[in-house]
């Protein structure tokens, strides 16, 4: 694979599509101020509708040379399809912000817009490394005792066997570049323990990953992963969105139906105040805007996707997930290791 060095050599760059999910620059905006507020080794490029922007940034002229906006004249809607904004809408904040991720203007691109077109146009102009057949989305769960990652989580609904199987090496790599681990675990997504459970296509990728050097403990269930079973969960992506999408209702079931209880009558005020230290703990532990922003790993080339509603908090948290990313030039070493071949079966070994 071959990677154009950044022109921004002292700092990180991020490319921040701006216009991208339900609330657009008065979201996107401010998050990127707090985070370069934060983390002085980072610089940001906000692309998206100039006149949009501009109103956002009084008082940021502190920031200097650290903050620029790239004027982009279209905006990809979340009801696009892919078709449209892959080939109608070429100025489109998302299609720019990936464009400077290729050019080596940025070192990374974030976007909290429509998920089936950041992935087509990310894969159409950064291309996919050697060795792999499809990108995945990868993100963060929590669990007891600290969090894992989950992959895929929405980008292939239909998966074959050795899909599965590259899923699992590349968030092998994702977690031993971020969370510095030398051999982390993996566990495949069934409804079982069992070898027996399972379709024909999850038995097949068990098999696959038997063999490819990873450490791979197994069939893992759906309650195992918040028991922090393995560092690495692999599933297709239709299953994977699925247990996305319903872990974050029960999250905001169970704090409604917490605040509801403890908002009933006069005692109950009371004892919320009381238990207000626990129940501050509690959020900050299990928040799931903490855990936003997942990385489009295969590609060449950084590309993390916000959640659609995320405030300024959850956009931030992308942001600095980008950035880490970025700094332990995630696509170098998953290229490296992926050169690293099995002299049978073509599956990459882990190092």
């Amino acid at each position: 694979a071959h990677f154009r060095p950044a022109v921004f050599t002292m700092t990180i760059t991020i490319a921040v599509d701006c216009m991208g999910g339900d609330h657009g620059p008065s979201v996107t905006v401010p998050a990127v101020l707090d985070f370069l507020g934060r983390d002085a080794g980072c610089s940001a490029v906000l692309v998206g509708r100039e006149a949009a922007l501009r109103p956002l940034l009084r008082g940021a002229e502190r920031l200097g040379q650290r903050l620029r906006i790239q004027n982009a004249s279209e905006v990809v809607e979340m009801h696009d399809a892919i078709s449209i904004a892959l080939r109608n809408k070429k100025d489109s904040s998302m299609r720019v912000a990936v464009d400077l991720v290729k050019d080596g203007r940025a070192d990374a691109a974030l976007s909290a817009g429509n998920t089936g077109a950041l992935m087509a146009i990310s894969r159409f102009v950064l291309k996919t490394l050697r060795g792999i057949d499809r990108p995945a989305i990868a993100s963060i769960l929590p669990t007891v005792d600290g969090h894992c990652y989950v992959l895929d989580l929405g980008a292939n609904v239909d998966c074959t066997a050795e899909h599965l199987c590259q899923f699992g090496i590349m968030g092998t790599l994702l977690v031993a570049a971020l969370e510095h681990r030398d051999r982390p675990s993996v566990g495949l997504l069934n409804i079982g323990e069992e070898d027996i459970k399972g379709n024909e296509v999850v038995k097949q990728a068990a098999e696959l990953l038997k063999e490819s050097g990873l450490n791979f403990l197994g069939n893992v269930e759906g309650d195992q992963i918040w028991r922090g079973a393995a560092d690495v969960v692999v599933c297709d992506g239709f299953v994977g969105n699925v247990l996305l999408k319903s872990s974050e209702g029960l999250a905001q079931m169970i704090a409604s139906g917490l605040k509801e209880e403890f908002s009933r009558n006069l005692l109950t005020k009371l004892s919320a105040l009381m238990a207000l230290p626990v129940i501050r703990a509690f959020k900050r532990r299990f928040d799931h805007r903490a855990y936003n922003g997942a990385c489009l790993l295969g590609l060449k080339g950084i590309v993390f996707k916000s959640h659609g509603s995320a405030d300024a908090y959850a956009f931030r948290c992308a942001l600095e997930r980008a950035a880490e990313a970025a700094r332990e030039r995630l696509p170098e070493k998953i290229a490296a290791r992926m050169a690293i071949l099995h002299p049978d079966n073509g599956i990459p070994v882990a190092a």
